[in-house]
């Protein structure tokens, strides 16, 4: 069975996370109901003709990706598979919203263009003049773990040798406030770093996009080993998850007594995040805990900042303050275990291993 290394990096995200020279040094710390992503220069990696005509996930998504090929020094990926859970629907609310104003006359094709789920991959694909395997998945809060799990089927049948993966999602007026009429969303602005201490309904509104090298070769660029991924739907109590943990755990052949880290998805929302504090005090009582979504916010593909997290994570050998229950540590990180669950719905698994 082949292993399955992560050799470059890019996310943008509500963090400074794209120099990826710098690890949570600067931190967004807001009174928000919403983060949304700090910008670099996109001029830096899009022309600008091209630039004034793009929506914010397609700079978003192209700028990530290629920052994940200048850190794995690659210049042409064998694959590009993306996922997202709601697609470009900035451009999608554009398009839709002429539409009415215009009766239905007099439509300019750009949004509509843009609008659809593969418009980041497909572009991405244009810039680099990638012929090969491009596909988009579009499955709720697995999103991105579906897109892993393509990138990991091709490299292990041998398909492909380096697979640039990404997950992405933006946030637009319009969808945080039907979510929030939803109640997904805090009823007031709150600190987002001191999300957890809140103990009011909804969490905090969130976008990015990251990027991963995937391939069968470790190298000097190598983060980590991608040792494992799983993902079950509407589990039906604590038992069941407890249960898919352990068993997913065993055939990675790896002891739950050797992890060093877990990072669970907690929102700051207590009703979402009750599982979480059950495997806190139940399966995972002594293992050190991170979170990460109090630095990215809660959206569907948010398991992609927490991929990258860990990455990070892996490779400095350091868990920051920020991000631990426990305070920062430098003590060895051999193993990660990722665990998060979308609206208790989607779940899914990832375990992240010291190359």
């Amino acid at each position: 069975m082949k292993n399955i290394y992560i050799n470059g990096l890019g996310n943008i995200s509500p963090q400074k996370t794209f120099d990826n020279g710098h690890f949570l040094n600067e931190l967004t710390n807001l009174e928000t109901k919403q983060l949304r992503c700090a910008d670099p220069n996109y001029k830096e990696y899009i022309s600008g003709d091209l630039v004034r005509r793009m929506s914010r996930i397609i700079k978003m998504g192209i700028a990530a990706s290629k920052i994940c090929l200048q850190d794995a020094a690659v210049e042409m990926p064998d694959a590009i598979i993306t996922g997202t859970g709601l697609g470009c629907i900035e451009d999608t609310e554009k398009f839709l919203s002429n539409m009415i104003r215009n009766n239905e006359e007099f439509l300019t094709p750009t949004p509509f263009i843009q609008s659809t789920h593969n418009t980041v991959g497909a572009q991405i694909a244009l810039l680099l003049k990638c012929h090969n395997y491009n596909f988009t998945y579009v499955n709720r809060g697995i999103s991105f773990e579906s897109a892993l799990t393509d990138a990991m089927i091709r490299l292990k049948l041998g398909d492909s040798r380096n697979v640039l993966v990404g997950g992405m999602d933006e946030l637009t007026a319009n969808s945080f406030t039907i979510m929030e009429r939803l109640g997904h969303w805090k009823r007031k602005p709150v600190n987002n770093l001191d999300l957890f201490s809140d103990t009011t309904r909804g969490s905090i509104a969130g976008e990015g996009a990251a990027f991963f090298l995937l391939s069968q070769e470790k190298n000097i660029h190598s983060y980590a080993w991608l040792h494992g991924l799983d993902t079950f739907y509407k589990p039906q109590d604590n038992g069941e998850i407890e249960a898919r943990i352990t068993s997913f755990l065993q055939q990675a052949g790896t002891p739950i007594k050797e992890l060093d880290l877990v990072i669970l998805g907690l929102n700051g929302d207590p009703v979402q995040d009750k599982p979480y504090h059950d495997l806190s005090s139940g399966l995972l009582k002594n293992i050190q805990k991170g979170f990460f979504k109090h630095l990215c916010g809660e959206y569907l593909t948010a398991t992609a900042f927490a991929l990258w997290l860990s990455c990070r994570i892996m490779k400095e050998q350091h868990i920051p303050e920020v991000v631990s229950s426990q305070g920062s540590s430098q003590k060895p990180v051999k193993n990660i275990l990722v665990y998060n669950h979308y609206r208790n719905i989607d779940h899914s698994l990832m375990l992240i291993s010291k190359v």
